[in-house]
């Protein structure tokens, strides 16, 4: 059996096992009867803002990974980028398999618009890249007010502007077609990150928290790091490892800590679960049958 076949069957018990793990460790800290407790006395007002505001920041993604879309010259609705990113968001939360949302993504617009892989492989990965210098971004503002990091000011802040700009060349020199849409995707990369991070307070708020915000952001945006590591499933068990270890360091409440990333992931997979509709009515999406993971995982190499 050569090395390729070996990951493809290791692969998805991998992620499975990993995330068991993880959930394992948590929930020695924290029981499903103490997450239950927190959902039933948190502050609902809050909890739908919460909810409001992480759906509005999927719907900006939605519209950030357009723009990028139509770099490689692929135009298509809104409305129809918007179906096919929520079936994404319902693959890559709740299907632990080794494709993942944007490997779906990519086959179903290659085979449906007769484009080339590279071309949808790279405007997904800048629409992640994007995604990670707001994330930057926004932490850089954060450790300025952390004077736990003990880190000087002008570091990080120097860190990010030299590392725009050769972000900023290395588009303009290999991705030209990206260039004319940086300010407006990555504009729209930041308000996607600035109302997951309003969501962010208003789950704080929910729980009844009163404290200073930006060590919890910051873990949160952390977290957000973390969970796109691929050997685990939606990101769930390794955020709430991060928050039990960052609160420690933090001198913050562990217990909320792991109750917050929670109930952030019941929120997420809450709007996720909506992507279901179009396996069961690909229709909606100009198809009378979507691919199955068996078939996309066979399937010629997506770069082609």
């Amino acid at each position: 059996m050569n090395l390729k076949r070996f990951w493809k069957i290791a692969k998805t018990p991998l992620k499975i096992i990993i995330t068991s793990l993880a959930l394992y460790y948590v929930f020695n800290k924290v029981s499903i009867k103490d997450l239950k407790e927190a959902l039933w006395h948190s502050n609902p007002l809050f909890i739908a803002l919460a909810l409001l505001f992480y759906g509005l920041s999927i719907g900006m993604s939605s519209l950030r990974l357009n723009g990028f879309l139509k770099g490689i010259n692929l135009k298509i609705s809104e409305g129809y980028n918007f179906k096919l990113y929520l079936l994404g968001l319902f693959y890559n939360l709740f299907l632990p398999g080794g494709v993942g949302g944007d490997g779906y993504k990519i086959f179903f617009l290659k085979k449906r618009f007769d484009l080339k892989g590279r071309q949808l492989l790279s405007a997904l990965f800048f629409d992640r890249l994007s995604g990670f210098w707001a994330l930057a971004l926004i932490i850089v503002a954060l450790i300025i007010f952390i004077p736990q990091l003990n880190i000087p000011n002008y570091l990080p802040i120097a860190a990010f502007i030299g590392g725009t700009g050769i972000y900023y060349w290395g588009i303009s020199r290999f991705f030209p077609s990206f260039k004319e849409r940086f300010i407006e995707t990555h504009f729209k990369a930041l308000c996607v990150q600035s109302l997951q991070v309003m969501a962010a307070i208003m789950i704080l708020y929910a729980l009844g928290y009163n404290g200073k915000f930006s060590p919890f952001l910051f873990l949160f945006l952390a977290s957000s790091l973390v969970a796109v590591i691929p050997f685990n499933v939606g990101g769930l068990g390794m955020r709430e490892m991060v928050y039990y270890w960052g609160a420690g360091i933090f001198l913050l409440d562990q217990h909320l800590a792991v109750l917050f990333s929670l109930v952030f992931y019941v929120i997420s997979a809450t709007i996720a679960v909506s992507g279901i509709y179009f396996i069961f009515q690909p229709k909606a999406l100009g198809t009378e049958k979507l691919p199955s993971s068996k078939e996309l995982e066979s399937a010629n190499n997506l770069n082609d």
